[in-house]
């Protein structure tokens, strides 16, 4: 059961409801998903998080599918169950395929076990690493 009160679309004021219209375009939906009607309940907040996500997750230097992918992967870290599907969903619509998502949740095991034996063994960073990234 969400925390907050779920703002959907019919009940919307005109600040929201442009901000819906404007995330269904950009998604090429015709649905408002939930996390963005929790969000509703703030018009300012979902304002400037629909802003923010928008501009960082356009294709850029870094491709969009990249982009999901990495986006699955800092939510699979985070243990956040509605971002993993909503960005896997958008990885795979992106063309995303099930050999690369299990090869992507390899590579999240690996390193959240790397880190977790790195940090805890307080193992020092090579100077290699610092001045030449190599």
């Amino acid at each position: 059961m969400a925390m907050v009160k779920m703002i959907e679309y019919k009940a919307a004021s005109p600040e929201v409801k442009a901000i819906y219209d404007d995330i269904m375009a950009t998604r090429k939906a015709d649905w408002v998903n939930n996390f963005w009607k929790g969000l509703g309940s703030q018009p300012a907040l979902l304002k400037r998080i629909w802003a923010s996500t928008k501009e960082v997750m356009a294709p850029g230097k870094v491709d969009a599918l990249t982009k999901e992918m990495i986006y699955v992967a800092v939510s699979a870290t985070n243990g956040c169950e509605y971002c993993i599907h909503s960005h896997t969903a958008a990885a795979r619509a992106k063309g995303m395929t099930d050999e690369m998502y299990s090869e992507l949740m390899a590579v999240v095991g690996v390193a959240n076990q790397n880190n977790a034996l790195a940090d805890g063994m307080r193992i020092e960073v090579d100077e290699q690493f610092k001045t030449n990234g190599i």
